[in-house]
């Protein structure tokens, strides 16, 4: 045995989640107190991989329960083809694989990255979970770190300083399927930046310094005002996971009893099949209510802990906040404060969410978009709209953003007087909201001016619902405008240059007279005239465009 591991020590770095304010997991960081093991350990893929059953070990005399991170350098992954050594040692120690995150740590330059990936798959095959670290200041090329397509990315607190280069890795890690994470924060400001840039984790410092004892406590700053997470259609459910408590499904009651009592933070127990699938819950408190009757300890404490769990409640690692509400109101009320289960793809539970979460981050939610609503027609501006549109960019999926006002409007004003104008501006906006009956996005950009976002199939209904009603003010008859824009996958980088495809269609829909309706797509030059007639400047030798024939809906006749 090597003389150095009798002077080793090991320290623990809690991983926060920005969100909930709650430890995620425990870093496990090498402290020798003579020598520069690291450094051997990067030249020695033997060294390194004991380096990382020591870690382990060393959690488990602290009988904590939180997820581990284990530091591996890349090359000690690429040599060995894996970590069979960790996996038994997981086992010994009486974890789960998949409660163990391996960091693969730079440098990566001259590792061989068919040998790294392929020990990368080995460690997913027996359950270990993946995060890329160093990212910005290490040298792991995008495309190793899209073909790793890790758990989770950590970013060095460096890169915070260009906060274009963090949301742009937050929008990779949503095509990943990752988590995002910032290591080394030191500073209020560092924290504040890491949050409206997407990260949804951290660790540093300003929460809780490395230390022999795992961090009970850590401070996080509370959210600034005006600091918004990320664009999402919806809060995604991984910005809530906690740490998991679970047991193998054969575990008897007394066994999950010492865990629950051993530890009062814990809100129940999942019973996991050998794959990490959940296959019973144990909340908390009815399962200790059961056990404290008269004979419940003589009963139960040998028995299954299973005959006292119910069905566990799970929802996708990709699925958002409203979808796990959908989850907790199925069922009796006894559950609604049941933890539900986070499942990967294969339907191993990575975490679990907790209701108080989401229903305290929801409520922020519509508390900020109440503050941008506007006050006539209680719609959401541009914002909310040019979000979403940048959100399917990112996703690849196809959408159409459209532009709809009324003809002449100052006009209205004169002639009607400005509350029968109001009035007007209101029925539009509450046509447009029944026409998309929670297929599209409506937004009040001002005055008379809305945008819609929708899928294609939902532009004849849409069209149908605001451009076929006679419309009229102080009874004048209204017209109405409408210009959309179809853009499919690659067809426009952001919301933006969706806008800029819809400039000249307004232009040439407001020159049509009558109802009027103008399409065109994004890739493609001209525009169609599906309502509306005249002489648009646009329109002579350019009134059809060819990639909207048949493959998409089919629009009203042209106009």
């Amino acid at each position: 045995m090597h003389s150095w591991t009798d002077t080793l020590r090991f320290a623990f770095q809690p991983v926060v989640n920005l969100r909930t304010g709650a430890v995620a997991a425990l870093e496990v960081l090498a402290r020798p107190e003579t020598g520069d093991v690291l450094a051997e350990a990067r030249r020695d893929p033997g060294l390194d991989a004991r380096l990382a059953v020591l870690a382990l070990r060393a959690a488990a005399r602290k009988e904590t329960l939180l997820p581990l991170h284990l530091n591996v350098f890349a090359a000690t992954l690429a040599d060995l083809g894996g970590l069979s050594a960790l996996h038994d040692a997981v086992r010994a120690v009486g974890r789960l694989p998949w409660e163990v995150t391996v960091d693969v740590v730079p440098p990566c330059t001259h590792v061989p990255q068919r040998a790294l990936l392929e020990a990368v798959g080995a460690l997913r095959e027996q359950g270990f979970r993946l995060s890329a670290d160093g990212i910005g200041e290490g040298d792991v090329p995008l495309r190793l770190l899209a073909d790793l397509a890790p758990d989770l990315v950590k970013l060095d607190a460096a890169l915070l300083a260009r906060p274009a280069a963090v949301r742009a890795m937050r929008t990779l890690c949503e095509h990943l399927g990752a988590l995002l994470a910032v290591e080394g924060v030191e500073t209020e400001l560092q924290c504040a930046t890491a949050r409206s840039a997407g990260a949804q984790l951290a660790q540093g410092e300003l929460f809780a310094p490395p230390a022999r004892i795992p961090a009970a406590d850590v401070y996080v700053p509370p959210r600034s005002p005006g600091v918004m997470a990320a664009p999402r259609s919806g809060p995604s459910v991984r910005e809530f996971v906690r740490p998991a408590a679970m047991l193998p499904v054969t575990a008897s009651a007394g066994q999950v009893r010492a865990l629950l009592t051993g530890s009062p933070d814990v809100s129940g127990v999942l019973l996991v099949d050998q794959s990490g699938v959940p296959v019973r819950s144990v909340h908390r408190s009815r399962f200790l209510l059961s056990m404290s009757g008269r004979y419940g300890h003589a009963l139960y404490a040998d028995r299954p802990a299973h005959k006292l769990g119910d069905a566990p409640r799970a929802v996708g690692a990709d699925a958002t906040a409203w979808e796990v509400l959908d989850v907790v109101a199925v069922g009796g009320r006894d559950r609604t404060s049941d933890d539900v289960a986070v499942v990967d793809h294969r339907g191993r539970c990575v975490g679990v969410v907790r209701l108080a979460d989401l229903v305290r981050a929801l409520a922020e939610s519509r508390v900020e978009e109440a503050a941008g609503l506007n006050p006539l027609t209680r719609l959401p501006g541009s914002d909310a709209v040019t979000d979403e549109v940048d959100r399917r960019i990112a996703d690849g999926r196809a959408f159409t953003l459209s532009w709809l006002d009324i003809d002449h409007f100052k006009q209205v004003n004169d002639g009607a007087g400005f509350a029968a104008g109001d009035e007007l501006i209101r029925s539009v906006g509450r046509a447009l909201q029944q026409a998309a009956a929670g297929h599209a996005r409506v937004g009040h950009i001002g005055g008379d001016d809305f945008l819609v976002l929708a899928d294609e199939d939902m532009l004849d209904p849409l069209a149908a619902g605001v451009l076929d009603v006679p419309w009229s003010a102080g009874g004048r008859p209204v017209t109405l405008s409408l210009a959309t824009v179809v853009c499919r996958p690659g067809s426009v980088a952001d919301h933006r240059q969706a806008a800029a495809h819809l400039a000249p269609l307004k232009k040439a829909a407001k020159a049509l007279h009558g109802m009027s309706w103008v399409l065109a797509a994004a890739e493609a030059p001209g525009h169609r005239i599906l309502r509306g007639s005249g002489t648009a400047p646009a329109q002579a030798g350019r009134a059809t465009v060819e990639p909207l024939g048949g493959t998409g809906p089919r629009y009203g006749a042209v106009g």
